[in-house]
């Protein structure tokens, strides 16, 4: 009986142990590209990092010039834009007349067409209202067509009609109440309702201003301006916080703007935090070290400082590209250029190097196992839907494993002495 003892005990500790995995997840490092961004570590030629494969994960550790380097390409990205289009739209904008609009047309020294009612009435009361068809009556003329118009083509009408009847009549036309247009603003402003298209522009950022701004919950980077059953998404943080006056728009009859909530600006922190949780982006954004901080900071018992990091949708970053194209830039002739750009389209097209589309994540290490690495952390802005994740320190790991595999020994060691019992006995 002994010696079959001796033979099961080890097998069976070790089928105990062979069943056991590292418990919680980690980030493996392995098979995966890590960029080097460190001076000294960067100083490759642009062909040596074109023809280096870019694998399914990018891995790219934060270090201070990285960031600098990828805050410096944002900057290029986001400045300050002028919008020709809208000038000359505005310029050259007049308003035209539609049903349900009140006009006011004074005859000058002829009071009794001018107010005809009396002149205790409203312009608004006076005026005369532009019908279902399209047309106002006015004496000794009878039926203008004026709906699609603008005002100085209705002067000019009315002027030519009445002359039959005034010598040299002189006639101004101006609006008394605009009723036939509309924009509409809903979602997040502060009182969402149509807006009264004027005589005056009203332009995309003004109706926004005019419905009471944004509320504190409004996502201002994906708004929604559908015009004629198509859509298209403006960004209100590139108009007003830099400038960009491409994302301006002037309003025609029946717009529609939309401010969603930012129920989609959110970032995931998970893993060996004090407080694992999903944090909203607001409008000033959320910096790595900020996620950090809300979620109470790392669990300093449990978590390895140098494996904190910042999971991000490749095929919605442009990290990759911003790093190669700074250093195209600077150290490249358009000739080479040239040539990179029809080596990396061979590569493409050849399987080896993976397109754009194909990059499955590109992730961000921050070592804070030197406690001034957070700062920058404050200087890396996080995007909507990264997911933060603080690995667990190997120790922790091990202890994670013992404490799994502790209760299996413990089981075995009472049935090994209940065997050898039951063999004395």
């Amino acid at each position: 009986m002994k010696p079959i003892f001796k033979t099961v005990l080890p097998l069976a500790t070790l089928l105990a142990i062979s069943g056991c995995t590292m418990p919680g997840s980690t980030v493996d490092l392995d098979n995966k590209q890590v960029i080097n961004t460190t001076p000294d570590e960067s100083k490759m030629s642009e062909q040596e990092l074109a023809q280096t494969p870019v694998n399914v994960v990018n891995v790219y550790p934060l270090s201070p010039s990285f960031v600098n380097r990828y805050a410096s390409f944002a900057a290029v990205e986001a400045h300050s834009l002028s919008n020709p289009v809208l000038d000359a739209e505005a310029a050259n904008y007049e308003y035209i007349i539609g049903r349900g609009d009140i006009l006011n047309i004074t005859v000058w020294d002829h009071p009794e067409l001018t107010i005809p009612s009396g002149s205790y009435r409203s312009a608004e009361e006076a005026g005369h209202w532009v019908r279902a068809d399209g047309t106002i009556f006015y004496p000794y003329i009878g039926f203008v067509e004026v709906a699609g118009k603008t005002t100085s083509q209705v002067r000019k009408d009315i002027t030519k009609r009445l002359a039959k009847y005034i010598e040299s009549p002189q006639i101004e036309v101006n609006i008394a109440a605009f009723r036939s247009q509309k924009a509409y603003v809903t979602g997040e402003v502060g009182a969402p309702g149509y807006q009264p298209i004027t005589n005056i522009p009203l332009t995309f950022l003004d109706a926004i201003n005019q419905a009471g701004g944004l509320t504190g919950e409004a996502d201002w980077r994906n708004v929604t301006l559908t015009r004629q059953g198509k859509s298209e998404t403006l960004s209100l943080h590139d108009l007003m916080q830099n400038g960009d006056l491409t994302q301006n728009r002037l309003l025609r009859k029946g717009d529609i703007i939309h401010v969603p909530r930012n129920d989609a600006q959110k970032v995931f922190v998970l893993g060996e935090v004090k407080d694992p949780k999903l944090l909203k982006i607001d409008r000033s954004g959320m910096t790595l070290t900020e996620a950090l901080s809300e979620v109470g900071g790392i669990n300093e018992l449990a978590a390895n400082a140098t494996g904190v990091f910042v999971v991000r949708s490749g095929q919605r970053d442009k990290a990759h590209e911003a790093y190669l194209a700074q250093v195209r830039d600077q150290s490249l002739t358009d000739e080479e250029k040239r040539d990179l750009e029809a080596k990396n389209q061979q590569l493409t097209e050849q399987g080896k190097q993976p397109r754009p589309e194909h990059i499955v994540a590109n992730v961000y290490q921050l070592d804070i196992s030197d406690a001034t690495a957070l700062v920058t952390g404050t200087e890396f802005e996080l995007e909507p839907y990264d997911v933060v994740y603080v690995t667990a320190a190997p120790i922790v790991q091990y202890n994670r494993v013992v404490s799994q595999i502790l209760p299996t020994i413990s089981g075995l060691n009472d049935l090994t002495e209940l065997a050898v019992r039951i063999h004395n006995w």
